[in-house]
């Protein structure tokens, strides 16, 4: 067993698990917050990224052990209140989601990315970026949609209608 101690969404949370628990089924069974999706086990789809000390993980790339000690944030701890993010609101907006599946590790991903690129950020660059992110219902095109728009509203920029 191992003891894992760490803040998850702002609040402090320590747990005994078995070693080789991996974030994501920590995430999802011992603090039941289920946005997190697991659809592969294999770091393929993307559907599990969470935010580790600020960074994008594929939470079943990752121990919950070797989290310990960082600040973990998950699509549940992204929103504040009833004011969605704004790319949930641009999701939303944009109809980025069919099933809903892969749509909090996308939304995960999409944060991540604007925040490294600080504004300056392109279809190409998005597409690409997303390349470890998969969604089985779209053609991606409004899931770029929606990170440009949120991109501009996150960096006081204005977004050219479509």
């Amino acid at each position: 067993m191992a003891k894992v101690e760490l803040t998850v969404n702002g609040r402090k949370v320590a747990r005994e698990v078995e070693g080789r628990m991996l974030l994501a089924h920590f995430l999802r069974e011992e603090l039941e917050l289920t946005g997190t999706h697991i659809g592969c086990d294999t770091s393929q789809c993307g559907a599990c990224v969470v935010h580790v000390d600020g960074k994008a993980v594929k939470s079943c790339t990752m121990l919950a052990a070797q989290a310990s000690g960082t600040e973990v944030t998950t699509i549940e701890g992204l929103s504040t209140g009833a004011d969605l993010h704004p790319v949930q609101r641009a999701f939303n907006t944009h109809h980025g989601l069919q099933c809903g599946f892969c749509t909090t590790g996308m939304i995960m991903a999409s944060v991540d990315i604007i925040n490294r690129y600080g504004g300056a950020l392109d279809e190409a660059t998005v597409r690409a970026e997303l390349e470890g992110n998969i969604c089985r219902c779209t053609g991606y095109h409004n899931i770029v949609k929606a990170v440009l728009d949120a991109n501009a509203e996150m960096h006081g920029q204005t977004q050219a209608a479509e």
